[in-house]
């Protein structure tokens, strides 16, 4: 009798329901699309939103400086999205379809045309200059984002009530030598005087009600020197009289 004995089959090896690979793979953290960067344009966009929501009363000047701060400072879209995120949509950024038929000025407003429309093109003119005689802009005519009116002996007058402007915001320096510049701005015109007089003076009249959202701000700076320079805000000619809200919350007063 032989002593071999059949040879006994190997045990299969296990193998794991799962590769080493795929187990790899799946334990594998996933990579983080990266963040869209936001451009200057993203980011005034963000603020002039926020400009119009402290002249709606929806935030108080310390938040707008808050957001302000934290605006220029964003570098991403995750970093400005929060900071408009309680407000409501800027209706200039919806399509047209969108925009309720409430939020178009009736022609009883005091201006003449929607705001938006009146902002955007090339400046009329830049210049201004009355030496012993006078100059005067009004009608329809555009402010371009910088422009210079100097008087020597003489005046000047630049009504804006009609005006379209080049730009959301336009800055206006007058040189007054013994002479006078009169400013006129419709209500809901943001407007902001900085100019210095020496033995002249910069004067601001008219009742001051909250800016309209979307309207354009106007700054006036320069120098008066024996001269003056005066910012009036009137409502266009022939416009409806109607009740303006003033900045202090106060009873509204009734254009004359």
């Amino acid at each position: 009798m032989s002593d071999e004995r059949p040879e006994q089959p190997l045990p299969e090896e296990q193998v794991p329901e799962t590769s080493p690979e795929k187990t790899s793979l799946e334990k594998a953290p996933l990579e983080k699309a990266p963040a869209l960067r936001a451009s200057d344009a993203d980011r005034e966009r963000v603020v002039d939103r926020l400009r119009d929501a402290v002249a709606e009363g929806r935030l108080d000047m310390e938040e707008f400086e808050e957001r302000l701060e934290a605006a220029y400072k964003s570098r991403t879209y995750a970093e400005l999205e929060p900071l408009t995120r309680d407000l409501p949509a800027d209706p200039s950024a919806l399509p047209p379809a969108a925009v309720s038929a409430a939020s178009v000025p009736s022609s009883s407003s005091t201006s003449s045309t929607s705001w938006p429309a009146r902002i955007g093109g090339t400046g009329t003119s830049a210049t201004a200059v009355a030496v012993m005689s006078g100059f005067q802009r009004k009608g329809r005519w555009t402010v371009p984002a910088r422009f210079n009116a100097v008087a020597f002996w003489g005046g000047g007058e630049l009504d804006l009530r009609e005006a379209d402007f080049a730009e959301r915001e336009v800055v206006i320096t007058c040189v007054a030598v013994m002479g006078g510049i009169e400013i006129t701005v419709p209500p809901g015109v943001e407007v902001d005087v900085r100019g210095v007089g020496v033995m002249g003076a910069f004067d601001q009249s008219g009742d001051q009600v909250r800016p309209e959202p979307g309207a354009p701000r106007v700054i006036v700076n320069g120098l008066a020197f024996w001269g003056g320079v005066a910012v009036k805000v009137k409502p266009p000619k022939g416009s409806k009289p109607k009740g303006s809200q003033p900045l202090d919350g106060g009873t509204p007063r009734k254009e004359l």
